[in-house]
């Protein structure tokens, strides 16, 4: 059996993308990604999900790879994201008796995104297509894990459920496709980051897509980005479930910005005073240079946030104010909050990062350090006693 035969009957026919610099436009893809698509063979042949459609002639040639001549008769689209979708138009063409099976936003979105309006199967919740041969597909709808459409596929026969964006990572598959094929160790990273950029603003809706899926035997998962899960899947189920209730792990991540050094020589003195105490592991990042998403995966996985910013034109300084708006997009509660800022003249980034803790119904671990102009002993002091109450609420649990 070849590699990218997953179980039998069961062919891996995606591709990986090592040339696209930033997912979406926005997260960096240091490691690439993988766009996957899988052929579920019985007497008929269904294909779930297709690929960008840049790589749409890999993704043929794939498919012919795995079967020859024979015909698809069913596309499956869990996910209308273009990055699974875009391809959709070129496989009717090679394809033309091609039917395509979407619940009713699905069809809707691709009449609109590609003009295809004629051979159309829609499917509710619970809806059973049957491919012969001992093969068959339970469709499941999950809104919002990330777009409205989102459902997905369960081959009841096996065990695999076609899961969609939902327990994805970024990151190209070297080699191998199951997780006992490829060193897992490097996705777990890319999982927390993945979900931190792309799904992490959905949390209650991936809580009920796991209430809905947790009575099936799950004994595959085949996501539409990264490794087939087999023998991970506990632990990637368990990521899923902590990350969308928000639950951080022990640790603290420190991000600030500063335009002279001023502010981050607080940003140095707490981060040392958190390591004399004991409370950890510390990440710290300067918000003029981290990657933004590194940033927010760190946020997700630890159960302290402490920001510090300079007053600039009145306000907080652009890159911390940007990181606020994504951590209030996400709708991210149950974190520890402290925060520290600096100006010269006029103060208002205390204010404004107050003004942030009133808006996400937080209380900060205690009160806030203002400075005004150059970095001192006074100051220090301030942030030593700041650092010491963090660690005391981090240490009461």
């Amino acid at each position: 059996m070849a590699i990218t035969e997953i179980l039998p009957g069961i062919h891996y026919v995606g591709v990986n993308d090592r040339t696209t610099t930033r997912f979406e436009g926005l997260w960096p893809l240091p490691q690439g990604v993988s766009y996957n698509s899988y052929l579920v063979v019985g007497e008929k042949i269904a294909l779930i999900d297709t690929v960008e459609e840049s790589f749409g002639s890999r993704l043929y040639e794939n498919i012919r790879e795995a079967i020859g001549d024979r015909r698809i008769d069913y596309l499956v689209v869990n996910h209308m994201e273009p990055d699974h979708s875009s391809s959709i138009a070129a496989l009717r063409l090679r394809y033309p008796e091609l039917q395509i099976v979407g619940n009713a936003k699905t069809i809707q979105m691709i009449g609109g995104y590609y003009g295809i309006c004629s051979g159309m199967l829609e499917v509710k919740e619970g809806d059973r297509l049957d491919l012969g041969g001992g093969k068959s597909l339970t469709f499941h709808l999950i809104p919002m894990v990330h777009w409205p459409e989102t459902m997905v596929s369960w081959l009841a026969e096996e065990g695999v459920l076609f899961s969609g964006d939902a327990f994805g990572t970024f990151g190209a598959l070297d080699g191998g496709i199951t997780d006992s094929q490829v060193d897992t160790e490097r996705y777990w990273d890319e999982m927390r980051r993945y979900y931190a950029c792309i799904v992490g603003k959905y949390g209650a809706p991936v809580q009920k897509a796991l209430q809905k899926l947790g009575g099936l035997e799950i004994r595959t998962i085949c996501p539409t980005h990264g490794p087939v899960w087999q023998r991970e899947i506990a632990r990637v189920v368990g990521m899923y479930d902590r990350m969308s209730r928000y639950e951080g792990e022990p640790g603290v991540v420190l991000a600030y910005a500063s335009m002279y050094g001023n502010t981050e020589q607080m940003a140095e003195r707490i981060a040392r005073e958190l390591a004399e105490a004991g409370a950890g592991p510390v990440r710290v990042y300067n918000l003029s240079y981290a990657d933004p998403s590194v940033v927010l995966r760190d946020i997700f996985r630890f159960d302290t946030l402490i920001v510090g910013s300079p007053t600039y034109n009145a306000e907080l300084f652009p890159p911390v104010e940007e990181l606020l708006r994504r951590i209030e997009a996400r709708c991210i509660p149950q974190r520890r909050f402290a925060f520290f800022g600096s100006f010269t003249w006029a103060a208002a980034a205390v204010r404004r990062m107050r003004e942030f803790a009133e808006r996400m119904k937080g209380t900060p671990v205690c009160e806030p350090v203002e400075m005004k102009q150059g970095y001192s002993s006074a100051a220090a002091e301030c942030c030593r006693t700041l650092a010491a109450a963090v660690a005391r609420e981090m240490n009461r649990e």
